[in-house]
């Protein structure tokens, strides 16, 4: 019997197009691991076999991965699971941009990392919202500040349930590419991101880090990492310059 064809299964929606549920049967493979970051995938005709449908109901559906930034096409390779470090994705959450680089064609750069503090804790109730935790879960949190080539850009803390990373350690080294991180370590791959963007005034620490003056109007984007299975695996509150700096987002 045909995957699609099995009324058990958890991704049968009978509402769905068949592309839509070959798409979900995949996507299903990622989160459990069967398809790991970077791995190669079948070719369309094996999966189309595998599944039961035609090869062009598969092409549509990893159609759908590659925009979503799932899985990388390479020419005359084939499809591969992408990571994060891929340069087809590596920019797809990231949005700030150097005033003197608005109208340039080389585009963003990545910003380097320095991690400032980590600490682990009882979750806040702000935290045990947005992660759905229990009343006794903890979090780590780390403190970075992210520099460009001309300097401090934005100080920023990021929050991570232990229930998904309990294995770090106070020597836990976090690099500067963390989503990349987290997919090949953990098997977790941020999907997309919710953010919130407001402007706020610099407090002093943060001020003497970006080297402004205390007050100095700042960007704070508030984001949520979600995973393929809908969990919201890292809080994270930036801190950006705004007097040097932008967001820029491509809207299609």
């Amino acid at each position: 019997m045909a995957v699609l064809d099995n009324p058990t299964s958890p991704t049968r929606l009978e509402a769905q197009p068949l592309y839509v549920k070959a798409r979900n049967i995949m996507v299903d493979r990622l989160i459990s691991g069967q398809w790991r970051p970077g791995q190669m995938l079948p070719s369309e005709f094996a999966i189309a076999a595998e599944l039961g449908v035609s090869q062009g109901t598969v092409r549509k559906a990893l159609d759908d991965m590659t925009t979503e930034g799932l899985v990388v096409r390479k020419q005359g390779r084939g499809t591969f699971v992408a990571e994060a470090e891929d340069n087809s994705i590596l920019f797809r959450f990231y949005r700030l941009t150097p005033d003197d680089h608005q109208n340039s064609s080389s585009g963003p750069t990545f910003p380097e990392s320095k991690y400032l503090a980590r600490s682990q804790g009882a979750a806040t109730q702000q935290e045990r919202d947005i992660f759905n935790l229990l009343a006794d879960d903890r979090v780590w949190r780390f403190q970075r500040l992210r520099s460009n080539e001309d300097g401090p850009i934005l100080w920023e803390q990021l929050v991570l349930p232990l229930r998904y990373f309990g294995d770090f350690t106070e020597q836990t080294q976090l690099p500067n590419n963390v989503y990349q991180f987290y997919s090949s370590n953990y098997g977790i791959i941020v999907a997309k991101v919710n953010e919130q963007l407001r402007a706020v005034s610099a407090p002093d620490d943060v001020a003497e880090m970006l080297h402004l003056p205390t007050g100095a109007p700042l960007l704070e984007i508030d984001r949520r990492a979600i995973a393929l299975d809908d969990r919201v695996v890292e809080w994270r509150r930036s801190l950006c310059r705004s007097d040097t700096m932008h967001y820029r987002n491509e809207l299609k």
